[in-house]
């Protein structure tokens, strides 16, 4: 396999991204998105930092997976924890440990930066193989449970 890189996505990586989006809900959910809705929201994320940053695997300029970084502020930690969200690796690339690289490339951020305390993610319950990923990674789903509220059909 061709060397995968592993950086920070730029605009020129939104395209892949909604696209990945797109596929990751059929895929894990059977669910059509609302293209403009996914493509506004990809966006935001690169006009304001604030809501998050992408980053991508690539080999070459193909860009093979992304994932998106949130974060949230930990008044326990007294620092930011970031979520992992949207994690997607296309197909022709599962298997060959192109989200551990990624992983890896983000676990390496947090440990150079003392204001970030961690690293979380939420997974379908019913998603075992990623599970596994996650937990071959070091990761635990031992102590929380998460929750959720969604509004239906907000089409912002």
């Amino acid at each position: 396999m061709t060397e995968v890189r592993f950086r920070e996505a730029t605009l020129a990586d939104a395209a892949a991204i909604i696209r990945f989006q797109n596929q990751m809900a059929r895929e894990t959910e059977g669910v059509e998105l609302d293209g403009p809705t996914v493509d506004r929201g990809v966006r935001a994320v690169f006009a304001d930092e604030k809501l998050g940053r992408y980053y991508v695997a690539a080999v070459d300029d193909d860009v093979v997976a992304s994932l998106l970084i949130t974060p949230e502020w930990s008044d326990w930690r007294n620092g930011m924890v970031w979520w992992i969200q949207s994690v997607y690796v296309r197909p022709d690339f599962r298997g060959k440990r192109v989200y551990a690289g990624l992983y890896d490339f983000i676990r390496a951020r947090v440990d150079a930066d003392a204001n970030i305390r961690g690293i979380r993610l939420y997974v379908d319950r019913t998603n075992t193989s990623a599970q596994e990923v996650y937990r071959r990674l070091g990761m635990d789903g031992d102590h929380y449970q998460v929750f959720e509220w969604m509004k239906k059909n907000d089409e912002r």
